[in-house]
């Protein structure tokens, strides 16, 4: 990597962890600059503003993430309902980049900025929906496999399910602790066998 793009890199890494346990808006530049050692005229050598410097963070770092532990597991695995309840599980408990008592960056960021800001709507919308979709198609493969029968709506179970994993996660900032997550399992795969 050039020194550039390890500046860039280091801004990102830095301003995510910041933002990711203490908030977007109480983040301030300032706070960035004096975790990174980086001057200012750096940072706006990289992004125009922070709201750009989010919506990297956004792209590069959390969709990276997203990807590898939402995304992959739905569409590698043969066995729709494993796929599912393996996915949910590491998210939970294997996902090293999430810690418990900070919930999900994406949900945190959608509840802070999305009413306020059409491109994190936009950048964060597009990570749900990606997400629904692979879903969607895994559980109509489970429909055609008939590991799930034939009644059950696809769109309405992986919203169900994103709801659900949204909702642990919040409970588990506020007990700071992976015993819900653990009893959420086990009810989501009860939930799983119940559309067999």
């Amino acid at each position: 990597m050039k020194k550039a793009e390890i500046t860039r890199l280091t801004i990102l890494e830095h301003a995510f962890e910041l933002i990711y346990t203490q908030g977007y808006q109480t983040t301030s530049i300032d706070d960035i600059l004096a975790q990174t050692k980086v001057t200012k005229g750096a940072f706006y050598y990289h992004f125009k503003n922070k709201d750009e410097m989010g919506i990297a963070i956004i792209q590069e770092l959390i969709k990276p993430n997203f990807e590898h532990y939402f995304i992959k597991p739905l569409v590698q695995e043969k066995d729709p309902m494993e796929a599912l309840y393996q996915m949910m599980h590491d998210a939970l408990l294997k996902n090293k980049f999430l810690k418990v008592e900070f919930g999900c960056p994406a949900s945190n960021l959608t509840i802070e900025m999305a009413p306020w800001n059409a491109n994190f709507t936009k950048a964060l919308n597009e990570l749900a929906l990606k997400w629904k979709m692979c879903m969607e198609i895994c559980l109509q493969k489970g429909i055609e496999q008939h590991v799930f029968r034939k009644g059950i709506d696809p769109e309405q179970v992986a919203i169900f399910i994103m709801s659900g994993y949204w909702g642990i996660r919040n409970l588990g900032k506020l007990v700071n602790s992976t015993k819900v997550y653990k009893d959420f399992l086990k009810q989501f795969e009860a939930y799983l066998k119940s559309l067999k």
